[in-house]
C-alpha cells in the first residue's frame, strides 16, 4: 500500500539569470512501514524535498499525497492541521523544550491538538527508547544520544502517516549514530512506520529499506542493496 506517492514534483528558486532548479520532474512514492533513505550532497536538492513533502515549502510544479490527500490542494490551514496530526519530524538539532522533562515533551504535538496521551503508548515508546528512567529529566540533564531519542519518541507519539527524518544523526558522534539508527529501524518494524530520512553520510544507509540519490535535483532510486553502486 502505497503511503505517500511524490508526482512530477519541481522547485525553482529566483528568475532570470538567477534561477535555480533545486528539484527537476522527481517522482516516487514509499509503502507503508517502508525505511527509506535519500543521499546527497549539501546543495544536491534533498533538504528542498524534504521540505516540500512536510509542506514547509511549496514546490513550483507537481503532487504530492500522501495517504491519499493532496498537501497542496488543501488551504494552508488545513494543510497545518494535516501535517500535525500526520507527519512526525526528527531535526538534526532535536528541537526539545528545554523547560519541558523527557516526558512531557514527548506528549506535546497531542496537547497542541487538544488530544488526551494514552500514556500505555507513552510507557511503550519510552521502553523502545530506552528511556524509562529519564522520563522526567529536562533536556539539559541528557546527552546528546538521548535528546535524540526523545525528539523520535516525540514524532512517533501521534503514529503519523510519515516521519520525515532529516540528518537525524548530524550532532552525533558515531556510537550514537548507530544507536538512533538502530532505533529508527526498530520503530519501522515494530509500529509499521514509514520514515523517510535525508542524510550526507552513506555509512547510516546500511539498515535502511530502500535508498534514493540526489544529484543536482535529480532524483534516481538505488534500491536495497546500494553498496556497490554507491562505491
Amino acid at each position: 500500500m502505497d503511503i505517500m506517492e511524490v508526482n512530477d514534483l519541481c522547485k525553482t528558486y529566483g528568475k532570470g539569470e538567477a534561477k535555480v532548479e533545486a528539484l527537476k520532474h522527481v517522482s516516487f512514492t514509499l509503502q507503508k512501514g517502508e525505511f527509506a533513505a535519500v543521499i546527497g550532497e549539501s546543495g544536491s536538492g534533498k533538504s528542498t524535498l524534504l521540505n516540500c513533502i512536510g509542506a514547509l515549502d511549496e514546490p513550483t510544479k507537481g503532487k504530492i499525497l500522501i495517504d491519499g490527500q493532496n498537501l497542496f490542494a488543501m488551504t494552508e490551514e488545513q494543510r497545518t492541521i494535516f501535517r500535525r496530526r500526520n507527519i512526525g519530524f526528527i531535526f538534526q538539532s532535536f528541537h526539545l523544550i528545554p523547560e519541558l522533562d523527557v516526558e512531557q515533551n514527548i506528549i506535546f504535538p497531542l496537547l497542541l491538538d487538544y488530544k488526551k496521551p494514552d500514556f500505555r503508548k507513552v510507557d511503550e515508546i519510552l521502553e523502545v527508547l530506552g528511556l524509562e528512567e529519564r522520563r522526567k529529566h529536562l533536556p539539559g540533564q541528557l546527552s546528546g544520544g538521548q535528546q535524540q531519542r526523545v525528539a523520535i519518541g516525540r514524532a512517533l507519539i501521534t503514529r503519523p502517516k510519515l516521519i520525515l527524518a532529516d540528518e537525524p544523526t548530524g550532532n552525533l558522534d558515531r556510537k550514537n549514530s548507530q544507536d538512533v539508527m538502530e532505533l529508527l529501524t526498530k520503530a519501522s518494524g515494530q509500529f509499521q512506520q514509514t520514515i523517510l530520512m535525508i542524510t550526507h553520510n552513506p555509512n547510516l544507509i546500511t539498515s535502511v529499506d530502500r535508498v534514493m540519490q540526489v544529484s543536482d535535483g535529480i532524483l534516481k532510486d538505488l534500491g536495497g542493496n546500494v553498496d556497490e553502486k554507491l562505491s
